[in-house]
């Protein structure tokens, strides 16, 4: 019997002793992760910013695909939220607080099942020189139930780290191949465009240095418009006079349509007038480094449908938005015209 009491005694003192070692953990926690991501912020603010497109980069979603998902009447923005349930993902929400857009949002996440916890989830974007560095943080206080559980199972922090990783990851690849999409359409009659007048500069290059040459001359044409507050007629183009593939060589001239003829008074800007033709229209939405594709198609579309190219008429390439208002390649819009006899 005096054994026993012992015994009694002793669990008790360890079971005293364990409960104050778990009392003295720490009452709260915090941790981040970040992942550069070679994406425009505002493309990837925009993802996490809506609820409805967490499943496919959330790494507990991915866990449990039969999970219920319900959403509240908004799923981006201030006050948005949706919860969850499901047997291994247990049953909670989370809520958007603020936001700041494009650069943070700050959202509370509540947790009533496998058991009850608050803590709030931030996040972050800041521009690099090689993109966004996107930072997830989580932090909140622990209760003596959370205490214990993280005594067993090992800090929140290492059981979430992870999927915060794999999350960053998954949004990643989404993000860049969300930027990858495109599709060309090509008119199956023809079209006439309308002509006009222009204002240019033009030259002349190998194809390596085309890119080059075209991002440093169209700029100037659009500032000179701008600082002489000349009115534009439609969107910046490029014209076509060479592209001579045998020969490596491509000349061209960087447009800005103008609703009337414009004297110019600096030597490099020059102005030019289109007549109205008859051409094949080709859509592209999407990056420009399937320019060649849709041209590619054009070119092959014209003889397979009973069409001659003109030899002398324009070959012109419109772009109808601009990649600093239209961060997202793949909203990008560029019109290619084809002249036909």
């Amino acid at each position: 019997m005096k054994a026993l009491k012992y015994i009694f005694f002793l669990l008790l003192i360890i079971i005293i002793a364990f409960a104050i070692y778990i009392a003295v953990q720490p009452s709260s926690f915090s941790f981040e992760r970040s992942k550069t991501i070679n994406a425009p912020a505002s493309l990837i603010y925009n993802k996490v910013n809506d609820y409805k497109e967490w499943p496919s980069f959330s790494p507990w979603l991915e866990l449990e695909k039969e999970a219920i998902l319900t959403y509240g009447d908004k799923t981006s923005g201030v006050d948005a939220s949706y919860s969850w349930n499901g047997e291994v993902l247990g049953e909670g929400s989370m809520k958007t607080i603020s936001e700041v857009e494009n650069k943070s949002i700050s959202q509370h996440l509540s947790f009533i099942k496998p058991f009850k916890s608050e803590s709030d989830i931030n996040w972050t974007f800041t521009p690099t020189d090689e993109g966004t560095k996107v930072t997830w943080a989580m932090e909140g206080d622990q209760d003596f139930m959370t205490k214990m559980y993280t005594t067993f199972s090992g800090s929140i922090e290492k059981n979430t780290a992870p999927s915060f990783e794999r999350g960053l990851f998954k949004l990643d690849s989404i993000v860049q191949n969300d930027m990858k999409k495109y599709n060309i359409v090509i008119d199956k009659e023809p079209t006439t465009h309308s002509g006009g007048y222009y204002i240019y500069n033009t030259t002349s290059c190998k194809f390596d240095d085309f890119e080059t040459k075209m991002t440093e001359m169209l700029p100037k044409v659009r500032m000179y418009a701008q600082k002489n507050n000349i009115t534009m007629a439609g969107a910046p183009f490029i014209l076509y006079h060479k592209w001579d593939e045998e020969n490596n060589a491509v000349m061209f001239s960087c447009c800005v349509p103008t609703t009337a003829r414009v004297i110019t008074t600096e030597s490099d800007i020059l102005t030019g007038q289109l007549q109205p033709f008859k051409a094949i229209k080709t859509t592209l939405k999407g990056d420009y480094d399937n320019l060649k594709e849709a041209w590619d198609k054009a070119m092959a579309f014209i003889p397979e449908n009973g069409y001659t190219i003109s030899e002398n008429g324009p070959m012109i390439e419109s772009y109808l938005t601009d990649p600093m208002s239209t961060p997202n390649p793949a909203d990008w819009k560029t019109e290619i015209y084809i002249a036909i006899e």
